[in-house]
């Protein structure tokens, strides 16, 4: 499952709003600071045309840098109104009654094999004989019927 941090937690989310909140005041800054020196250039008689374009050029550049700002704001709504109709995380807590006895986890919902209570209630099966291998057999003791003919089975397939 995979978890996603809230947004009010997200620091890239608020890294966005306040460096778009600062592009937008220092563009604005920008841009009334250059058109007060322009006006008052305009009106002095004295005034070159250096000191007219470069305030011009300053203007400009604030102006993109607020639009730059305006931008950011822009994208910073948008996630904030994705991220607010993404569907939330279906939570559901199991109360655990401390007091119960009964120790049977529930059965999972994709379980393909037969649990240990479905086997106990069938029919129990034929038991199993063990043969104890501590038993040593000797060595002039004839062997099983099945060995015997299994032996010369594969002695006949050997021979040419």
């Amino acid at each position: 499952m995979q978890t996603r941090p809230r947004l009010l937690t997200s620091i890239p989310f608020w890294a966005l709003l306040v460096l778009s909140l600062a592009a937008v005041i220092g563009g604005l800054v920008l841009v009334f600071r250059q058109i007060d020196a322009m006006q008052a250039v305009l009106n002095d008689p004295n005034a070159t045309v250096v000191t007219v374009y470069v305030a011009q050029s300053w203007a400009i550049v604030g102006a993109a840098v607020l639009g730059a700002g305006a931008l950011g704001i822009v994208a910073t709504l948008a996630v904030a109104t994705v991220v607010s109709t993404r569907p939330g995380a279906d939570v559901s807590v199991e109360t655990i009654d401390w007091a119960s006895d009964d120790e049977s986890a529930p059965e999972a919902p994709f379980a393909a094999a037969p649990t240990v209570a479905a086997a106990a209630t069938t029919a129990p099966a034929a038991p199993l004989v063990l043969e104890d291998a501590d038993v040593e057999t000797p060595s002039d003791a004839p062997a099983p019927a099945e060995a015997a003919t299994a032996r010369d089975a594969d002695e006949d397939a050997t021979r040419p």
